[in-house]
């Protein structure tokens, strides 16, 4: 059973750029707490109504749960179909974004979660899709985040944002646990990229699992693309709340 919760559009604070604010997609419990916080990473799509759906679902859960809207810098609010147009404009954002950016972006995220009253400042967690998943593998080096799942994250291992060596390379630098999804159909990520990520945690010591779903390809968690697999996104969904309960003591 789910628990009431409100969402808004919230204005993070932000260092650099030309606007004061970020905005982000903001979905929280109605009453109690206080609860553990969730950053939500986007895939190169923007904050869409598939980004807001998870939000909510994950508010409803029982955490407060905020999504930023990575790329400000560039463009304000973008949402685009899932469609090869859509596919294109991400990506021309995607790769305006930096690691310096994003991270920055990342904390004043996590701030913002810390400094609310119903959210637990010793519980914050991160989950990310597609280009979102390679940023939740990028959170997971934050001392604050104590939890992270990354669906189908691209790229972790032949590059980084911004430029620099792929991001796999910072493995060593995670803080906490780390949940790695993919599909064996996923044809941007080949099997081979997975093995090089699985390895790289293994080396490093971390607490990991890398799991991958069987006639799953890239994007099987979103129910608004063709690729969606109920029940591959219904397990590892399970996986994902069985981990945040276990870290959070939830």
């Amino acid at each position: 059973m789910g628990v009431n919760f409100h969402w808004s559009t919230l204005q993070v604070p932000r260092d650099d750029g030309p606007h004061e604010h970020m905005d982000a997609y903001f979905a929280y419990p109605e009453a109690g707490g206080p609860y553990p916080g969730i950053v939500v990473f986007q895939e190169i799509f923007g904050v869409n109504e598939h980004i807001r759906e998870v939000c909510r679902r994950i508010a409803e859960r029982g955490y407060v749960v905020v999504a930023p809207d990575i790329y400000h810098r560039t463009v304000q609010r973008l949402e685009l179909a899932y469609d090869a147009d859509g596919v294109a404009e991400g990506r021309k954002h995607k790769d305006a974004t930096t690691f310096d950016g994003l991270m920055r972006d990342t904390r004043k995220c996590i701030q913002t979660l810390k400094d609310r009253d119903d959210v637990r400042s010793d519980a914050i967690g991160a989950v990310g899709f597609c280009f979102g998943g390679h940023l939740a593998f990028l959170a997971a080096t934050l001392e604050e985040i104590k939890a992270t799942a990354c669906f189908y994250g691209g790229g972790i291992t032949t590059m980084r944002p911004g430029g620099g060596e792929p991001s796999v390379k910072l493995a060593p630098d995670i803080k906490g646990r780390v949940l790695m999804l993919y599909g064996d159909e996923d044809q941007s990520i080949p099997t081979e990229q997975v093995e090089e990520v699985r390895t790289a945690l293994a080396d490093a010591g971390k607490r990991y699992e890398v799991r991958t779903f069987v006639g799953a390809g890239h994007g099987f968690a979103c129910d608004k693309r063709q690729s969606y697999k109920i029940g591959a996104a219904t397990e590892a969904w399970d996986m994902v709340y069985a981990m945040w309960a276990q870290e959070f003591g939830t």
